[in-house]
């Protein structure tokens, strides 16, 4: 019996609680991984596919009696509609600093609208007035590139080859006077005449003469008796070189002879001498 006993072959050993140390990896790994996926405040879709990537490779590495060692639900790529999701929180974010981006600018825009609004109500507002007193003839208003353009005949404003006002001309510049306080475009007042030479002893050398006195007037009128502030007017001298028609009838040659007051679009700035 003892001979037969030390015939016998000594079974190998069988470690059957081999599988608590895999299971105890894999505890630890979950363990780690919702850790993290708390600690994060805002998933995102980069990071946590990167996240995803080293726990399936961790997962891999494990000694694992799970088929294929993909852990236990399978592959950790996130799935589609996460990635969706990640995706239209980025595109939102996106989109909320194009918004922030938007209103840094907001206020200039804002600033050119409500400019815009003021000369379009102006314009309105005169050409109401040119109906209601039926200076139609004499006065006209319009909207140019350039801003709304108030054009007065010279014979309405002036006696002939002089640049004294008329009393005719106070309402229409009056009416004029009260509605410019209130803006914060520039007025660029400006005198043509046509192609004649003047009158002989006419106290102005030209018509380069005769043009500016003429927008002079007009000015200081807004500034001495309107008592506005003279830094908001332009006083400009163009004689006949900006004819409306040409110089070749006297009805052309009148419509030539005008004062127009532009209350211009665009803002002018001094220009600030070098040194």
């Amino acid at each position: 019996m003892a001979l037969a006993r030390r015939g016998k072959k000594h079974e190998e050993h069988v470690n059957h609680e081999r599988w608590l140390i895999t299971y105890a990896d894999l505890i630890t790994l979950l363990l780690v991984f919702f850790i993290i996926m708390y600690a994060m405040s805002k998933v995102d879709v980069q990071k946590y596919s990167v996240l995803a990537q080293a726990l399936n490779l961790q997962f891999q590495k494990a000694d694992s009696i799970l088929d294929k060692n993909h852990g236990i639900s399978g592959s950790m790529t996130p799935k589609q509609g996460d990635a969706d999701s990640k995706d239209k929180d980025y595109t939102q974010h996106n989109q909320d600093e194009q918004k922030e981006e938007h209103d840094k600018t907001k206020p200039e825009d804002s600033e050119k609208d409500k400019r815009e609004k003021e000369l379009q109500d102006l314009l309105k507002q005169i050409q109401t007035y040119i109906t209601d007193q039926k200076l139609e003839s004499q006065v006209s208003a319009m909207n140019t590139e350039r801003g709304v353009a108030i054009t007065l005949n010279d014979l309405f404003l002036f006696d002939l080859g002089k640049a004294d006002l008329k009393a005719p001309s106070f309402p229409i510049l009056q009416k004029l006077a009260s509605l410019f306080p209130t803006l914060k475009s520039k007025v660029s007042i400006e005198g043509h005449t046509d192609n004649l030479p003047l009158a002989p002893g006419s106290p102005y050398k030209d018509n380069w003469g005769l043009s500016f006195a003429r927008s002079l007037s007009v000015l200081r009128y807004f500034s001495d008796t309107a008592k506005l502030d003279d830094k908001k007017f332009i006083a400009t001298a163009y004689a006949d070189t900006v004819p409306k028609e040409p110089n070749t009838s006297d009805t052309n040659r009148s419509k030539n002879r005008r004062v127009e007051i532009i209350v211009l679009r665009d803002e002018i700035k001094p220009t600030t001498p070098t040194q």
